[in-house]
């Protein structure tokens, strides 16, 4: 047994969470042209905007374009060590999603996290519901994505629970 403290990393407890915080994810994760095409295959998304250059070059933006759905998942990935790790019972669904400027090759997406709203569940004792806002910008500071979710979070009396 050590003599030192044992501070394990977790996410907050519904009840740490406060209505209206924000809560800024760091660090950022540049998104690579290999991310990009990885992703794409694993999920057999064969749209030609991620995957070739030369018609991408002829489309609108004149690159090939980041995965969306890849963008999702880095997004919400930035804000579970800092939110959720270890402290969410399971996501809920999506009640907004949207993509208002693109992530090219090579761009940095930051993330933040506001919590929109919470409460406890009426079913499920010492859980309850949050829902957060997640929104990533590029290194210009440009909003790339948001999206609106709600988890069931453990409450902190889950901790002593588990002891």
């Amino acid at each position: 047994m050590s003599e030192y403290k044992v501070i394990e990393q977790r996410g907050l407890w519904l009840d740490e969470m406060e209505v209206g915080a924000v809560y800024r994810h760091a660090p950022g994760r540049t998104i690579t042209e290999a991310d990009n095409t990885w992703f794409t295959a694993v999920t057999m998304n064969t749209q030609a905007l991620h995957l070739d250059a030369a018609f991408a070059a002829t489309e609108p933006f004149g690159q090939r374009l980041v995965n969306s759905m890849f963008t999702l998942a880095t997004l919400i990935g930035l804000s579970v060590s800092q939110l959720t790790q270890g402290t969410i019972v399971g996501n809920l669904g999506f009640s907004e999603v949207s993509f208002p400027a693109p992530l090219f090759h090579g761009d940095t997406l930051y993330a933040e996290t506001t919590i929109v709203d919470k409460r406890e569940s009426k079913s499920r004792p010492g859980q309850g519901i949050v829902t957060l806002e997640h929104r990533g910008y590029n290194q210009h500071g440009t909003l790339v994505a948001k999206a609106v979710r709600q988890t069931m979070m453990f409450m902190s009396s889950h901790a002593s629970e588990k002891e």
